[in-house]
Order: C-alpha cells, then structure tokens, then sequence
C-alpha cells in the first residue's frame, strides 16, 4: 500500500479488525520511510454493478455520487457524517442484495428519498426539488403537502 503522505510503496500493517458488521476489514498503517499512521479498508469485491441513467446511459455504480447528492441535501443541517454514512451503507447493500447488475437511478433515487425522509424533512425536500426535476410551485408545493400529512402521521 502507498503512503498518502509522502508516496513511498513501503508500509506495515500494525492493526486489522472487521469493520461494517464484519462487511469490511479496517487495518492500521504505518509508513517505513516517514513513520506517519493511516487507515484503510478492504472490501469484498462484488459483481459490477452498472447504473441506467434517464437518457438510458449506462455507468458504473459510484457510492461517492450518492454520498455527495445526500450532504448537498444535508447541508446546514443537523445531521452528521455518521448518519449519512450509514444511509449511503444501507443503499448501497439494498442495492448489492437485489443481485441485478442493473438499477436504473431512478430506484436509486427513490431509495435516497425514503431514508432522508424518515432522517430531515428539509434535506428531503432539498433531494426530492433536484431529484424530480419540480417545473413550477405547484408541484414543489404538492410535495410538502406530502412531508406534512408524513410527519401528521408519525
């Protein structure tokens, strides 16, 4: 494994335990050249998994677009990186499970929707506005209507 901090290809691994509910290993790195410290995790390397985009492109899967979609969402909000960790974790196993190679974005999105949901109603709205595309306020407005008859319920 290379350093991250000074590029050398010599370095020792001082620590491994399971990480992710045994999904992953995390390990503990220590550079042979300039001796600083850093972590890394092993994953198991599953089927690839290829994404139908709306104008029915396909690329692969990539967690960092569903990650960087959720914190634009999350942004000023009470919500901690650990939170939206374990929501882009249990997408992506959701995902992982239906063993298909591919899922169009709009599941993908829909997943996303439900867990900020249930997490912060005004992230939700924030990923919703972007997500489908609202053209005018009535149709923004229909969607809180949503959000308010949810949270009436709960």
């Amino acid at each position: 494994m290379k350093c991250p901090f000074c590029n050398a290809q010599d370095t020792k691994v001082i620590d491994s335990r399971p990480a992710d509910d045994n999904a992953s290993i995390r390990r503990r790195r220590q550079c042979e050249i300039c001796g600083r410290r850093f972590t890394t995790y092993e994953k198991l390397e599953t089927m690839p998994l290829m994404v139908i985009k709306k104008d029915d492109t396909r690329e692969p899967y990539d967690r960092t677009k569903i990650e960087h979609g959720i914190i634009q969402s999350c942004h000023k909000r009470p919500v901690s990186a650990q939170q939206i960790s374990a929501i882009v974790d249990e997408i992506e196993t959701s995902l992982f499970n239906r063993e298909e190679r591919e899922i169009p974005t709009s599941v993908i999105g829909e997943m996303v929707m439900e867990h900020l949901k249930d997490l912060d109603a005004v992230a939700y709205v924030r990923f919703a506005s972007v997500y489908r595309e609202f053209k005018d306020v009535n149709t923004f407005m229909a969607e809180l209507a949503k959000i308010l008859e949810h949270s009436e319920k709960a």
